[in-house]
Protein backbone atom coordinates (compact mmCIF):
# COMPACT_ATOMS: atom_id res chain seq x y z
CA UNK A 1 0.00 0.00 0.00
CA UNK A 2 1.58 3.28 -1.09
CA UNK A 3 1.64 6.34 1.11
CA UNK A 4 -1.02 8.16 -0.90
CA UNK A 5 -3.48 5.31 -0.43
CA UNK A 6 -2.61 5.01 3.25
CA UNK A 7 -3.33 8.68 3.80
CA UNK A 8 -6.66 8.58 2.03
CA UNK A 9 -7.82 5.65 4.17
CA UNK A 10 -8.13 7.95 7.18
CA UNK A 11 -9.18 10.90 5.01
CA UNK A 12 -12.01 8.84 3.54
CA UNK A 13 -13.21 7.86 7.00
CA UNK A 14 -13.22 11.50 8.14
CA UNK A 15 -15.21 12.44 5.06
CA UNK A 16 -17.67 9.54 5.39
CA UNK A 17 -18.16 10.39 9.07
CA UNK A 18 -19.11 13.97 8.26
CA UNK A 19 -15.81 15.60 9.13
CA UNK A 20 -15.00 13.90 12.44
CA UNK A 21 -14.73 10.14 13.07
CA UNK A 22 -15.60 8.36 16.32
CA UNK A 23 -13.08 6.19 18.18
CA UNK A 24 -14.30 3.55 20.62
CA UNK A 25 -14.04 3.88 24.42
CA UNK A 26 -12.44 2.14 27.38
CA UNK A 27 -11.86 -1.56 26.67
CA UNK A 28 -10.80 -2.66 30.14
CA UNK A 29 -13.62 -0.65 31.73
CA UNK A 30 -16.24 -2.52 29.73
CA UNK A 31 -14.54 -5.90 30.15
CA UNK A 32 -14.67 -5.34 33.91
CA UNK A 33 -18.38 -4.51 33.69
CA UNK A 34 -18.82 -7.98 32.20
CA UNK A 35 -16.94 -9.56 35.11
CA UNK A 36 -13.33 -9.64 33.94
CA UNK A 37 -10.72 -9.17 36.69
CA UNK A 38 -7.43 -7.37 35.97
CA UNK A 39 -5.30 -7.61 39.09
CA UNK A 40 -2.38 -8.31 36.78
CA UNK A 41 0.50 -6.54 35.04
CA UNK A 42 -0.95 -7.64 31.68
CA UNK A 43 -4.13 -5.67 32.46
CA UNK A 44 -6.79 -6.17 29.77
CA UNK A 45 -4.42 -8.38 27.74
CA UNK A 46 -5.24 -11.11 30.29
CA UNK A 47 -8.51 -11.57 28.39
CA UNK A 48 -6.58 -12.47 25.24
CA UNK A 49 -5.53 -15.58 27.15
CA UNK A 50 -8.57 -16.27 29.31
CA UNK A 51 -11.63 -14.93 27.49
CA UNK A 52 -11.11 -13.74 23.89
CA UNK A 53 -14.85 -14.00 23.16
CA UNK A 54 -15.49 -11.32 25.77
CA UNK A 55 -13.11 -8.95 23.94
CA UNK A 56 -15.06 -9.54 20.74
CA UNK A 57 -18.33 -8.90 22.57
CA UNK A 58 -17.06 -5.52 23.81
CA UNK A 59 -15.84 -4.59 20.32
CA UNK A 60 -19.36 -5.28 19.03
CA UNK A 61 -20.87 -3.13 21.78
CA UNK A 62 -18.72 -0.20 20.67
CA UNK A 63 -19.62 -0.73 17.02
CA UNK A 64 -23.31 -0.70 17.91
CA UNK A 65 -22.69 2.54 19.83
CA UNK A 66 -21.37 4.15 16.62
CA UNK A 67 -17.59 3.73 16.77
CA UNK A 68 -15.84 4.27 13.43
CA UNK A 69 -12.51 2.97 14.78
CA UNK A 70 -11.94 -0.08 16.98
CA UNK A 71 -8.72 -0.08 19.01
CA UNK A 72 -7.34 -3.59 19.56
CA UNK A 73 -6.73 -5.24 22.94
CA UNK A 74 -2.93 -5.14 22.55
CA UNK A 75 -2.20 -1.97 24.56
CA UNK A 76 -0.52 -3.89 27.38
CA UNK A 77 0.22 -7.01 25.34
CA UNK A 78 3.97 -7.39 24.85
CA UNK A 79 6.30 -10.31 24.22
CA UNK A 80 8.32 -9.59 27.42
CA UNK A 81 5.05 -9.31 29.37
CA UNK A 82 3.83 -12.68 28.13
CA UNK A 83 7.24 -14.27 28.76
CA UNK A 84 7.08 -13.06 32.37
CA UNK A 85 3.83 -15.02 32.74
CA UNK A 86 5.41 -18.26 31.59
CA UNK A 87 4.21 -18.17 27.98
CA UNK A 88 6.59 -18.81 25.11
CA UNK A 89 7.56 -16.11 22.60
CA UNK A 90 5.53 -17.96 19.95
CA UNK A 91 2.46 -18.02 22.19
CA UNK A 92 2.90 -14.31 22.86
CA UNK A 93 3.08 -13.57 19.15
CA UNK A 94 -0.10 -15.56 18.51
CA UNK A 95 -1.89 -13.58 21.22
CA UNK A 96 -0.80 -10.30 19.60
CA UNK A 97 -2.18 -11.55 16.28
CA UNK A 98 -5.37 -12.58 18.05
CA UNK A 99 -5.91 -9.04 19.36
CA UNK A 100 -6.17 -7.74 15.79
CA UNK A 101 -8.16 -10.71 14.49
CA UNK A 102 -10.79 -10.34 17.22
CA UNK A 103 -11.36 -6.71 16.25
CA UNK A 104 -11.40 -7.50 12.53
CA UNK A 105 -13.89 -10.35 13.06
CA UNK A 106 -16.15 -8.11 15.14
CA UNK A 107 -15.96 -5.35 12.53
CA UNK A 108 -16.66 -7.68 9.61
CA UNK A 109 -19.60 -9.46 11.25
CA UNK A 110 -21.14 -6.17 12.38
CA UNK A 111 -20.71 -4.58 8.95
CA UNK A 112 -22.26 -7.60 7.23
CA UNK A 113 -25.27 -7.33 9.54
CA UNK A 114 -25.93 -3.60 9.06
CA UNK A 115 -24.95 -2.74 5.49
CA UNK A 116 -28.01 -4.48 4.05
CA UNK A 117 -30.38 -2.47 6.25
CA UNK A 118 -31.74 0.59 4.41
CA UNK A 119 -31.02 3.85 6.20
CA UNK A 120 -28.25 2.50 8.44
CA UNK A 121 -26.18 5.22 10.10
CA UNK A 122 -22.85 3.41 10.40
CA UNK A 123 -19.52 3.55 8.61
CA UNK A 124 -17.40 0.48 7.95
CA UNK A 125 -15.09 0.77 10.94
CA UNK A 126 -11.30 0.69 10.77
CA UNK A 127 -9.26 -1.51 13.12
CA UNK A 128 -6.36 0.20 14.90
CA UNK A 129 -3.70 -2.05 16.42
CA UNK A 130 -2.85 -0.57 19.81
CA UNK A 131 0.80 -0.14 20.78
CA UNK A 132 1.06 1.03 24.37
CA UNK A 133 4.08 2.92 25.65
CA UNK A 134 7.10 1.32 27.31
CA UNK A 135 5.76 2.70 30.56
CA UNK A 136 2.53 0.74 30.10
CA UNK A 137 4.56 -2.48 29.92
CA UNK A 138 6.48 -1.51 33.08
CA UNK A 139 3.07 -1.13 34.81
CA UNK A 140 4.62 1.25 37.35
CA UNK A 141 2.80 4.41 36.35
CA UNK A 142 5.67 5.73 34.24
CA UNK A 143 3.45 6.24 31.19
CA UNK A 144 2.16 9.16 33.27
CA UNK A 145 5.60 10.48 34.20
CA UNK A 146 7.79 9.75 31.20
CA UNK A 147 10.70 9.05 33.55
CA UNK A 148 12.26 5.87 32.20
CA UNK A 149 15.65 6.35 33.83
CA UNK A 150 19.12 7.05 32.43
CA UNK A 151 19.61 3.57 30.97
CA UNK A 152 16.71 3.84 28.50
CA UNK A 153 17.60 5.42 25.15
CA UNK A 154 16.07 5.45 21.65
CA UNK A 155 17.64 2.09 20.78
CA UNK A 156 16.23 0.50 23.97
CA UNK A 157 12.75 1.66 23.04
CA UNK A 158 13.03 0.61 19.40
CA UNK A 159 14.20 -2.85 20.48
CA UNK A 160 11.29 -3.09 22.91
CA UNK A 161 8.65 -2.10 20.33
CA UNK A 162 10.04 -3.67 17.14
CA UNK A 163 8.86 -7.27 17.33
CA UNK A 164 5.41 -6.32 18.58
CA UNK A 165 5.05 -3.81 15.75
CA UNK A 166 6.11 -6.44 13.20
CA UNK A 167 3.57 -8.96 14.51
CA UNK A 168 0.74 -6.44 14.67
CA UNK A 169 1.41 -5.12 11.15
CA UNK A 170 1.51 -8.72 9.91
CA UNK A 171 -1.97 -9.30 11.35
CA UNK A 172 -3.34 -6.75 8.83
CA UNK A 173 -4.99 -4.00 10.88
CA UNK A 174 -6.06 -0.84 9.06
CA UNK A 175 -3.75 1.39 11.10
CA UNK A 176 -1.43 1.52 14.12
CA UNK A 177 -2.25 3.49 17.27
CA UNK A 178 0.73 4.38 19.47
CA UNK A 179 -0.89 5.34 22.80
CA UNK A 180 -0.06 7.26 26.00
CA UNK A 181 3.41 8.20 24.78
CA UNK A 182 4.90 10.23 27.67
CA UNK A 183 8.05 11.82 26.28
CA UNK A 184 9.98 13.03 23.26
CA UNK A 185 12.35 10.04 23.39
CA UNK A 186 9.63 7.45 22.81
CA UNK A 187 7.95 9.56 20.11
CA UNK A 188 11.31 9.68 18.31
CA UNK A 189 11.71 5.90 18.70
CA UNK A 190 8.24 5.27 17.25
CA UNK A 191 8.93 7.50 14.23
CA UNK A 192 12.31 5.87 13.56
CA UNK A 193 10.79 2.41 13.90
CA UNK A 194 8.04 3.17 11.37
CA UNK A 195 10.72 4.35 8.94
CA UNK A 196 13.10 1.43 9.55
CA UNK A 197 10.33 -1.16 9.19
CA UNK A 198 8.91 0.73 6.18
CA UNK A 199 5.39 0.39 7.58
CA UNK A 200 2.84 0.90 4.82
CA UNK A 201 -0.33 1.37 6.84
CA UNK A 202 -1.35 4.66 8.50
CA UNK A 203 -0.49 5.38 12.11
CA UNK A 204 -1.18 7.90 14.81
CA UNK A 205 0.86 8.80 17.85
CA UNK A 206 -1.01 9.99 20.94
CA UNK A 207 0.55 11.47 24.04
CA UNK A 208 -0.87 11.74 27.52
CA UNK A 209 -0.66 14.90 29.64
CA UNK A 210 -0.96 15.39 33.37
CA UNK A 211 -0.90 19.20 33.44
CA UNK A 212 -2.79 20.08 30.25
CA UNK A 213 0.21 21.88 28.78
CA UNK A 214 3.14 19.50 28.34
CA UNK A 215 3.99 15.83 27.94
CA UNK A 216 4.16 13.91 31.25
CA UNK A 217 7.96 14.18 31.11
CA UNK A 218 7.65 17.97 31.31
CA UNK A 219 8.87 18.38 27.73
CA UNK A 220 6.89 20.76 25.54
CA UNK A 221 4.68 19.34 22.82
CA UNK A 222 6.56 21.56 20.40
CA UNK A 223 9.66 19.48 21.17
CA UNK A 224 7.74 16.18 21.11
CA UNK A 225 6.14 16.87 17.72
CA UNK A 226 9.30 17.82 15.82
CA UNK A 227 10.15 14.30 14.69
CA UNK A 228 6.49 13.46 14.06
CA UNK A 229 5.94 16.49 11.82
CA UNK A 230 8.86 15.43 9.62
CA UNK A 231 7.51 11.90 9.11
CA UNK A 232 5.18 10.80 6.33
CA UNK A 233 4.62 7.57 8.26
CA UNK A 234 2.64 9.29 11.03
CA UNK A 235 -0.74 10.36 9.67
CA UNK A 236 -2.35 11.88 12.75
CA UNK A 237 -1.34 12.98 16.23
CA UNK A 238 -3.06 13.79 19.48
CA UNK A 239 -3.89 13.05 23.08
CA UNK A 240 -5.36 10.06 24.91
CA UNK A 241 -5.94 9.03 28.53
CA UNK A 242 -5.93 12.63 29.72
CA UNK A 243 -8.66 14.42 31.74
CA UNK A 244 -11.37 15.93 29.49
CA UNK A 245 -10.99 19.43 30.94
CA UNK A 246 -7.49 19.67 29.40
CA UNK A 247 -8.54 18.69 25.88
CA UNK A 248 -9.78 22.04 24.54
CA UNK A 249 -6.51 23.84 25.29
CA UNK A 250 -4.48 20.91 23.94
CA UNK A 251 -6.39 20.86 20.64
CA UNK A 252 -5.66 24.58 20.27
CA UNK A 253 -1.98 23.99 21.07
CA UNK A 254 -1.68 21.09 18.61
CA UNK A 255 -3.40 23.12 15.88
CA UNK A 256 -0.53 25.61 16.16
CA UNK A 257 2.16 22.92 16.20
CA UNK A 258 1.12 20.48 13.45
CA UNK A 259 -0.73 20.21 10.15
CA UNK A 260 -1.64 16.57 10.82
CA UNK A 261 -5.21 15.60 11.77
CA UNK A 262 -5.76 15.77 15.53
CA UNK A 263 -6.92 12.77 17.57
CA UNK A 264 -8.42 13.08 21.07
CA UNK A 265 -9.75 10.33 23.29
CA UNK A 266 -9.61 11.42 26.92
CA UNK A 267 -10.43 9.36 29.98
CA UNK A 268 -13.46 10.08 32.14
CA UNK A 269 -11.55 12.50 34.35
CA UNK A 270 -10.90 9.95 37.08
CA UNK A 271 -7.30 9.55 38.20
CA UNK A 272 -5.42 6.24 38.06
CA UNK A 273 -2.80 5.53 40.72
CA UNK A 274 -0.31 3.46 38.72
CA UNK A 275 1.56 2.22 41.77
CA UNK A 276 -1.44 1.37 43.93
CA UNK A 277 -3.30 0.04 40.85
CA UNK A 278 -6.57 1.75 41.71
CA UNK A 279 -8.80 4.65 40.68
CA UNK A 280 -8.74 7.64 42.98
CA UNK A 281 -11.87 9.66 43.85
CA UNK A 282 -11.98 12.54 41.39
CA UNK A 283 -14.18 14.65 39.15
CA UNK A 284 -15.82 12.34 36.62
CA UNK A 285 -17.33 13.56 33.34
CA UNK A 286 -20.63 11.89 32.46
CA UNK A 287 -21.97 11.01 29.03
CA UNK A 288 -23.93 14.27 28.74
CA UNK A 289 -20.74 16.24 29.36
CA UNK A 290 -18.87 14.21 26.74
CA UNK A 291 -21.68 14.94 24.28
CA UNK A 292 -21.38 18.71 24.66
CA UNK A 293 -17.58 18.66 24.82
CA UNK A 294 -17.28 16.49 21.69
CA UNK A 295 -19.16 19.06 19.66
CA UNK A 296 -16.80 21.75 20.95
CA UNK A 297 -13.68 19.66 20.27
CA UNK A 298 -14.86 18.96 16.74
CA UNK A 299 -15.51 22.66 16.14
CA UNK A 300 -11.97 23.46 17.34
CA UNK A 301 -10.50 21.08 14.78
CA UNK A 302 -10.31 17.54 16.19
CA UNK A 303 -10.83 14.96 13.43
CA UNK A 304 -11.03 11.83 15.61
CA UNK A 305 -12.83 11.79 18.97
CA UNK A 306 -13.44 8.93 21.39
CA UNK A 307 -12.86 7.84 24.96
CA UNK A 308 -10.17 6.11 27.00
CA UNK A 309 -10.20 4.69 30.55
CA UNK A 310 -13.55 4.62 32.38
CA UNK A 311 -15.58 5.58 29.32
CA UNK A 312 -18.17 3.07 28.05
CA UNK A 313 -20.34 2.30 25.01
CA UNK A 314 -22.93 4.75 26.36
CA UNK A 315 -20.24 7.47 26.31
CA UNK A 316 -19.41 6.64 22.69
CA UNK A 317 -23.10 6.54 21.79
CA UNK A 318 -23.43 10.11 23.12
CA UNK A 319 -20.33 11.23 21.19
CA UNK A 320 -21.47 9.53 17.99
CA UNK A 321 -24.96 11.01 18.29
CA UNK A 322 -23.80 14.60 18.48
CA UNK A 323 -21.10 14.25 15.80
CA UNK A 324 -23.30 12.40 13.29
CA UNK A 325 -26.47 14.41 13.82
CA UNK A 326 -24.69 17.70 13.14
CA UNK A 327 -21.75 16.85 10.87
CA UNK A 328 -19.40 19.50 9.51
Amino acid sequence: MGMKKATTLLDDLIQNAGGCAVIDGGLATQLEKHGAVFNDSLWSAVCLVKDPDLIKKVHLEYLEAGADILVSSSYQATIPGFLSKGLSAEEGELLLERSVKLAVEARDSFWDSVKSNPGYNYNRALVAASIGSYGAYLADGSEYSGHYGPDVDVDTLKYFHRRRLQILVGASPDLLAFETIPNKLEAQACVELLEEENVQIPSWICFSSVDGENAPSGESFEECLKAINKSDKVNAVGINCTPPHFIEALICKFKELTDKPIVVYPNSGEVWDGRAKKWLPSNCFGDDKFESLSSRWRDLGAKFIGGCCRTTPSTIRAVSKVLKESPH
